[in-house]
């Protein structure tokens, strides 16, 4: 038998963000609100379908679940296999981490003023149910990855903007940046507006 959804959180969360961007909140209040409502959304994990939990054997997977129509924000799921991780890279807009499923490590990283790339501080690892905050204003390079060599986890991440269409940056080892778009793994989005799927709330 196929277990009802809780898709009414994810509804529930974009609203609760879209209310914030209609605000124009400044972006600190965006990220600590929006990093409260975030933390509300994965202290449950009876919401996410299967489809947008998928690892890839070859590469982290960056599933889309939900884009402003103005593409103001946009909800999106990584998934990332065991041992997974992403190159050095940027984001341009603010960002919100938070981590559903497994754990995961980010290492931020800054640009020297001779425009070389260091280590700024140490790796801290999120484990589930942590939020993390990124933007240009404090702190928006890093390196993330899974946590375990063994299994799959899965961050849900919050961003200001498109994120599968925003141009940014990779950050190479041998030093300079390249450019790139990343797109979405996925080309179709669950279908949270079905209220006749889920299981009834009292």
């Amino acid at each position: 038998m196929t277990r009802a959804l809780r898709t009414d959180r994810l509804r529930t969360f974009a609203g609760q963000i879209a209310s914030l961007v209609d605000q124009h909140a400044p972006e600190a209040q965006l990220l600590e609100t929006g990093g409260a409502h975030l933390r509300e959304l994965i202290a449950h994990d009876d919401w996410l379908p299967d489809a947008f939990a998928q690892p890839d054997p070859e590469r982290y997977q960056q599933f889309l679940l939900y884009a402003d129509a103005l593409q103001r924000f946009s909800i999106v799921s990584f998934v990332w296999g065991p041992g997974q991780s992403t190159p050095v890279h940027d984001h341009t807009v603010w960002g919100l981490i938070g981590v559903l499923r497994g754990a995961e490590i980010a290492q931020g990283y800054s640009i020297t003023p001779e425009g070389e790339l260091r280590e700024e501080g140490d790796a801290h690892r999120l484990d589930a149910g942590t939020v993390d905050a990124v933007s240009p204003r404090i702190g928006d390079i890093h390196r993330v990855s899974n946590a375990f060599g063994d299994r799959t986890s899965i961050s849900i991440h919050v961003y200001g903007a498109n994120i599968g269409a925003v141009t940014r940056s990779v950050y190479p080892a041998g030093g300079g940046r390249k450019t790139f778009i990343s797109g979405y793994s996925n080309d179709l989005l669950p279908n949270i507006w079905n209220v006749s799927k889920e299981p009834l709330v009292s």
